[in-house]
């Protein structure tokens, strides 16, 4: 069982920079993925970036070249960073972990953060 604890939401103006972590603890496996999900209020959950365990990097096409999503192995943080907001990136953003299939490759999903709200204000 891992948990997971997000940081470093807030409010930004459109062009404005935040940086989310989510910092992991508990019982690890070897082979996990980690996530950053979004969602918006009375709108579906979006996989922003992921990150599986090989180092292997996915990014929505609407944030593509301005988010960078990172994992530090070691100290078992997952980090968002998030330039040039626009308003459209307001949502509560959370981190996701779970095990990587050893054959598809895919990632599924089963430990979330509490989530954090970013608010990005034209």
């Amino acid at each position: 069982q891992v948990q997971l604890v997000e940081s470093g939401g807030g409010s930004a103006q459109a062009g404005g920079s935040l940086r989310l972590s989510c910092a992991a603890s508990g019982h690890t496996v070897n082979s996990y993925c980690m996530a950053w999900f979004r969602q918006a209020p009375e709108k579906g959950r979006e996989r922003v970036a992921e990150i599986d365990s090989d180092g292997k990097i996915v990014y929505v096409d609407s944030v593509k070249g301005r988010y960078t999503i990172s994992r530090d192995n070691a100290r078992n943080i997952l980090s968002l960073q998030m330039n040039s907001l626009i308003p459209e990136d307001t949502a509560v953003y959370r981190c996701a972990a779970g095990p990587q299939l050893s054959n598809s490759r895919s990632c599924l999903y089963n430990q979330w953060g509490q989530g954090t709200q970013v608010t990005v204000s034209s």
